[in-house]
């Protein structure tokens, strides 16, 4: 597994942060394939305190920069593609000023993780909240 570096991470979490905040204030739903700047084919939602030995096994490899979420209310989204890390996702909403959610077709209680792809249907709500976009898909 090739780890791309966590700077690529870093940008591609700001242009997706720039795409996001930008969005339309009269924009209801959007396809994240819109507002995805950069190429991914899957997606990973983690649930608040899933170990980091589980996330490193879902995502194929182990990373300083990975950490675990340590409260209810947190992001924690890895976008793949072709098996490397192309963008990470992680924390409050509140400080990201945007925030991801969804559940995977196998519903919130079968996992600790949820997965998308691209060929899945991408529509998700879009919700604001005073400075905070949520991009929510149930």
């Amino acid at each position: 597994m090739i780890l791309l570096k966590k700077d690529v991470w870093d940008r591609n979490f700001n242009l997706l942060k720039e795409e996001i905040l930008s969005t339309d204030s009269s924009i209801e739903t959007i396809n994240l394939l819109n507002v995805t700047p950069f190429k991914w084919d899957v997606m990973y939602s983690f649930a608040p305190y899933t170990p980091k030995e589980m996330i490193y096994e879902t995502v194929g490899y182990k990373s300083d920069h990975i950490y675990e979420t340590v409260s209810e209310g947190m992001n924690q989204i890895v976008f793949l593609k072709d098996g490397k890390v192309v963008c990470y996702l992680y924390g409050y909403p509140e400080n990201n000023g945007y925030g991801i959610s969804f559940t995977d077709k196998k519903g919130a209680d079968s996992s600790l993780s949820s997965v998308l792809t691209v060929d899945d249907d991408l529509t998700f709500e879009v919700i604001r909240r005073g400075d905070v976009i949520y991009l929510n898909k149930n």
